[in-house]
């Protein structure tokens, strides 16, 4: 029995050694645990450190901007900015208006030019001889005359204003 009591105390001498190398385990496991957890809290200082360095540049940087400029300097630049839009507004109209040609025409006088030139083509159409007669007389209602009288044949001229009339009339 001896031989059997040896082996069982070296059985449990055996799982003692175990338990203890369980245990041993253990606490390193949790000893790493709290590294990592340790090295986590470090990192995320470092980054909160690193950002505030970073905005306190920031609102270095900005101050001494704002220092630099003054309302006054804006307000000027602004200014000259403004008049330099201005000039080219100017000198883009300058160009864009055509030689010789004036940009505002007065439509009074362009509709009494119009008549005198009807006035006058009807004048020649009533100097030349009739070949023949109308079929029927043409009715102008009371305080209206055509503006001119129909032909039986238009020539290019004739074409030309009549085209050019009706662009003036849209």
């Amino acid at each position: 029995m001896s031989s059997l009591m040896l082996s069982y105390a070296a059985a449990i001498q055996c799982l003692k050694r175990k338990r203890l190398y369980e245990q041993q385990i253990e606490q390193l496991g949790n000893f790493q645990l709290r590294i990592h957890d340790q090295m986590i809290m470090l990192e995320g200082a470092k980054a909160t450190t690193e950002t505030v360095d970073a905005l306190r540049t920031g609102a270095a940087a900005m101050k001494a901007m704002q220092k630099a400029t003054n309302i006054d300097d804006v307000d000027k630049t602004m200014d000259e900015i403004n008049e330099q839009t201005e000039n080219m507004k100017q000198i883009q109209e300058a160009l864009s208006t055509p030689i010789g040609a004036a940009a505002d025409f007065d439509e009074d006088e362009l509709e009494a030019e119009l008549e005198e030139l009807e006035g006058a083509e009807l004048e020649e159409q009533l100097l030349q001889p009739a070949t023949t007669a109308p079929a029927a007389p043409v009715q102008v209602p009371a305080g209206r005359q055509p503006a001119r009288p129909i032909p039986q044949k238009r020539t290019a001229e004739e074409d030309e204003l009549a085209a050019l009339q009706a662009e003036m009339a849209l």
